[in-house]
């Protein structure tokens, strides 16, 4: 593929991005005369109405309690049953379990975190951007007692016969496509023991339906096809995706370890304020308009080049932020300006390399060995952040980091930045260059 090819090729990426960027709703007010602006406007997934422009899609920026507001709720864990060497354990838990729902629930960012008070062990949570969180306290706060029952026959009438199996030995379930058919699907992975019962269970039902109870209610019944070892399974079925991602909800809802109540529910307003996010959004743009300027300025033309790099950098960046979605709180901001300033660096660890490159060999080859000889010192700056970003991240729950949801926010923006900086810095800065630096030698 040529340079040319390639430099097409990320400038229909800039535009793919861009179309996901850009608002639902762009203001555009235009008075001349008896113009009908309807007219000129109105295309295909784009609408205007009362001087405002309506891109139909469903790429919105999902942002943070401190930004957006949200729910702060607070549940009590009984742990009078627990002895006191597992009591800790057990309250991870449940923090464990009701950050997995609420994940399932659609919320990208929560903060679920345990607090102890006056002998008291509670979990806080907050869910960003949901005004209305009596769904999410049901799923939560609710016990579910999840049963797997057999079907047998008690006065030649069938009738439900519930097993040892039970949520205590669900580890996981969550939404999968089925591999045949290609529908959704629920996969389902067991503890070690509740392996051991759910093979010996499916063993005694082959052929048989094996209800799943939920509260007392079958939430599914499945056909068992054959023994099933290794403690994982896959419910099958007509299921939509939406029915497919309640299951999961439902079966994960069931393994809490100790009964929680709601002891505390308030909506809180953005703790920011919008004056505070208004000022910090324009001291962004201050800065980023000054490191334009300031590389048009000591490096020229090969600024410009930067310059439009770094503006293809932010594109993709906030247009991936809304494809995941990433939930952006005032420290995942931190690290998106972080980031810039590190994709900046790139160009410039470059461009110092060129300057010296280009006075012992030809242009072309000047730039070839500049990006290889810069690559180096590239690379190792970029792993050393990445492999921060991954620590704070807290993707294995190092129980000595404790990380709370904005810090993780602001690692995985930080590590999506950097991961872009090089895509950008290698990929769209070097072909842009090739073929500035061609130019030149054509005309020379």
């Amino acid at each position: 593929m040529s340079t040319l090819q390639k430099v097409i090729l990320i400038f229909l990426l800039f535009l793919a991005a861009l179309y996901i960027v850009i608002p639902s709703e762009v203001p555009i007010r235009v008075n001349y005369k008896s113009i009908n602006i309807d007219k000129i406007f109105k295309r295909p997934g784009i609408s205007f109405e009362r001087g405002r422009v309506s891109i139909h899609k469903n790429f919105d920026t999902a942002l943070g309690l401190d930004l957006a507001g949200g729910s702060h709720l607070v549940f009590l864990a009984d742990t009078s049953k627990v002895p006191d060497e597992k009591k800790s354990d057990a309250v991870r838990g449940v923090r464990d379990v009701i950050e997995r729902r609420v994940n399932l629930f659609g919320i990208s960012e929560p903060n679920v975190q345990t607090s102890n008070f006056e002998g008291k062990e509670r979990i806080i949570v907050e869910l960003p951007g949901i005004s209305d969180p009596q769904d999410a306290v049901n799923l939560i706060g609710r016990t579910a007692q999840l049963e797997f029952a057999e079907v047998t026959e008690k006065d030649s009438q069938p009738a439900l016969a519930v097993t040892g199996l039970s949520g205590a030995d669900l580890k996981n379930a969550q939404v999968v496509y089925d591999s045949q058919t290609g529908k959704p699907a629920v996969s389902i992975q067991f503890t070690d023991e509740g392996g051991k019962k759910f093979e010996e269970l499916t063993a005694n039902n082959v052929q048989k339906a094996l209800p799943i109870l939920l509260d007392g209610a079958v939430i599914s019944a499945p056909i068992v096809q054959e023994k099933i070892s290794g403690g994982q399974a896959q419910i099958s079925g007509s299921f939509t995706i939406e029915e497919a991602k309640n299951l999961a909800i439902q079966l994960n809802a069931g393994a809490l370890p100790i009964p929680v109540s709601l002891i505390e529910q308030r909506t809180v307003g953005a703790t920011l304020g919008a004056e505070s996010v208004q000022k910090s959004v324009r001291a962004g743009l201050v800065g980023l308009a000054m490191v334009l300027l300031f590389m048009i300025v000591y490096y020229g033309k090969l600024g410009l080049v930067a310059d439009f790099a770094l503006i293809i950098f932010g594109v993709l960046t906030l247009a991936l932020y809304k494809l995941i979605p990433v939930v952006l709180t005032l420290p995942g901001i931190a690290g998106f300006l972080l980031s810039v300033g590190m994709a900046v660096d790139s160009n410039i660890l470059i461009f110092e390399r060129f300057k010296e490159e280009r006075d012992k060999r030809p242009l072309f080859d000047a730039l070839e060995v500049s990006f290889g000889r810069a690559w180096d010192s590239i690379r190792d700056a970029n792993i050393a952040t990445l492999v921060s970003a991954f620590v704070l991240a807290n993707p294995f729950d190092w129980s000595f980091l404790n990380t709370s949801g904005p810090v993780r926010g602001f690692a995985i923006t930080l590590a999506l930045g950097i991961g872009i900086s090089m895509f950008t810095g290698i990929v769209v800065s070097r072909n842009l260059l090739r073929l500035f630096v061609k130019e030149r030698k054509d005309k020379k």
